[in-house]
């Protein structure tokens, strides 16, 4: 029996030092990516600018990972204030209207930065 190959994939994000996590880990078809905030330089964005940052950092990870976005099966979106979710929701069907994976949207109370205004995380399977 031939054991499965893990590959971390790795943003160089602040916190993946800190915190002791992968921005994405491919093990055998699977990939996980973590959940995935805008980077610093958006601070001012709005969630729909945000939103779009984030999924060019997760299209990033998925590339390193050997997937892509076509191959998400599942997003689970945050949101700090879900009068954002128009925007996101915007941002989430450009990139996955051909795809429609399944997925989910909470509204939560914080993030890591106050300034932040939406996360994402994505589960790919490789066929």
């Amino acid at each position: 029996m031939s054991k499965i190959t893990r590959l971390n994939v790795s943003s160089g994000g602040a916190y993946e030092s800190v915190f002791g996590y992968s921005r994405a880990v491919r093990l055998g078809d699977d990939v996980h990516v973590s959940g995935t905030c805008a980077p610093p330089d958006h601070e001012k964005s709005d969630a729909y600018t945000q939103a779009r940052a984030v999924l060019e950092t997760i299209e990033k990870a998925l590339k390193e990972a050997g997937a892509s976005m076509t191959d998400v099966v599942r997003t689970v979106v945050y949101l700090r204030d879900i009068d954002d979710a128009e925007g996101v929701a915007k941002a989430h069907l450009e990139t996955f209207d051909n795809v429609r994976p399944a997925s989910t949207l909470i509204q939560v109370t914080s993030m890591l930065r106050p300034w932040q205004k939406v996360e994402i995380e994505a589960y790919a399977k490789l066929s």
